[in-house]
């Protein structure tokens, strides 16, 4: 028999299982108050100590922030010596600013603020999960070590888990937590490549010097070039300009302008192909007279994936099953599991619950499905962990 199904059985996880309807205010609660708490990306500190005293008051062991304000718990494992540790985490940076207001709306078991899905329920789930298996004094022979890391958003290219992989390296198992997505795993991590291009040019007055080149019309030309880039539709591949920049005022011919680019695919051959297309366009630019043109890479998010057959993932699945959702939508995407996957480590991504308009302020999640993901990451964190039935 599978692992998760004795385990659903076992007669001290069913009253946990049970027993997440009745804790879901809590958690809400518990996601608002990290979620008001400001943690732009490589700004995490104060989130970070908010989570530090939330573990120590659970009673987890060796709890302590790095440099980076990535955040570790340990609950102890009765042969922690002999089995692989269980990394439960999840990010606590978010896009916002810092001034962002972070108000929040209830309706029902809707939640309405920025950040509030990703990721302050992420994190008040792994806190509900260590909180649920301590009460019940469940005897789990593996190291369950709880992690808020950083970095996840935006530039910071993954930081705060590249850490933690480096920290407990190939033998570990690596369960990412994302608040929505429930009812998704994700088990392959897609390629991502970020740059930053910049153009310079004479610029001038734009009465005086008009007829100059100015370095935001140049800019322009790229970035139509770029638009016209064709991709194919499967493997799964998109580009971006997300952020541009540039001038000095209406009536200057511009100096510098530059854009971000993102670009992402489910294959790594085909990201290497559409790289290489972009630095032709960017070399062509450079080449004309009276302008220089620049690509810089300010980001690498690695591509990896393990097999949909593999135990860690029919693990998830049957998890998943357990708690009612018979059919897994198995998804493709850029979280922190890309990190240990692209190291060909065990990894996997799961959701606690469904949220929507992610990276916007009008940001929501629904607690509705959030029992059973806190039940498919207990049955997926004991079998992972080696948990005795």
């Amino acid at each position: 028999m599978n692992r998760v199904l004795k385990i659903a059985k076992n007669e001290k996880v069913r009253p946990i299982l049970d027993g997440f309807e009745a804790q879901v205010e809590d958690v809400v609660e518990l996601a608002i108050a990290i979620q008001q708490i400001p943690a732009p990306t490589f700004a995490e500190q104060e989130r970070a100590t908010f989570i530090e005293s939330e573990f120590k008051e659970l009673g987890l062991v060796n709890v302590n922030q790095d440099d980076l304000a990535n955040v570790y718990g340990r609950l102890p494992g009765t042969k922690s010596a002999q089995a692989s540790p269980i990394i439960v985490s999840a990010h606590s940076d978010t896009v916002f600013p810092a001034e962002t207001d972070l108000t929040v709306r209830r309706d029902g078991r809707i939640v309405h603020g920025p950040g509030i899905g990703d990721n302050s329920t992420g994190v008040a789930g792994i806190i509900a999960l260590a909180k649920a298996i301590q009460i019940h004094q469940l005897q789990i022979p593996a190291d369950i070590w709880f992690v808020s890391n950083v970095g996840e958003e935006g530039l910071g290219d993954l930081r705060g888990m590249r850490a933690v992989v480096e920290r407990f390296g190939r033998h570990a198992i690596y369960l990412v937590v994302e608040g929505g997505l429930f009812g998704q795993i994700s088990h392959q991590g897609i390629g991502v490549q970020r740059f930053l291009i910049e153009v310079e040019t004479p610029g001038g007055h734009s009465w005086g010097n008009f007829g100059r080149r100015s370095a935001i019309h140049e800019l322009g030309r790229v970035i139509v070039a770029l638009d016209d880039l064709p991709v194919p539709s499967a493997p799964k591949t998109t580009f971006n300009v997300g952020v541009i920049e540039g001038g000095t005022s209406i009536n200057t011919i511009a100096q510098t302008a530059s854009l971000q680019l993102d670009l992402r695919s489910e294959d790594p051959q085909i990201l290497a192909d559409l790289v290489n297309r972009v630095s032709n366009i960017v070399a062509h630019a450079d080449a004309q007279q009276d302008i220089t043109v620049t690509m810089k890479m300010i980001g690498n998010r690695p591509a990896g994936k393990i097999h949909r057959d593999s135990l860690l993932v029919n693990w998830a699945r049957t998890a998943l099953k357990m708690v009612g959702r018979n059919h897994p939508h198995f998804i493709a995407s850029s979280t922190d599991a890309n990190v240990p996957l692209s190291l060909g480590y065990d990894a996997v991504c799961v959701g606690l619950t469904e949220s929507s308009n992610a990276h916007r302020l009008d940001e929501y999640m629904d607690s509705t499905h959030l029992p059973n993901g806190l039940g498919q990451l207990l049955l997926l964190t004991l079998a992972a962990a080696g948990f005795k039935s």
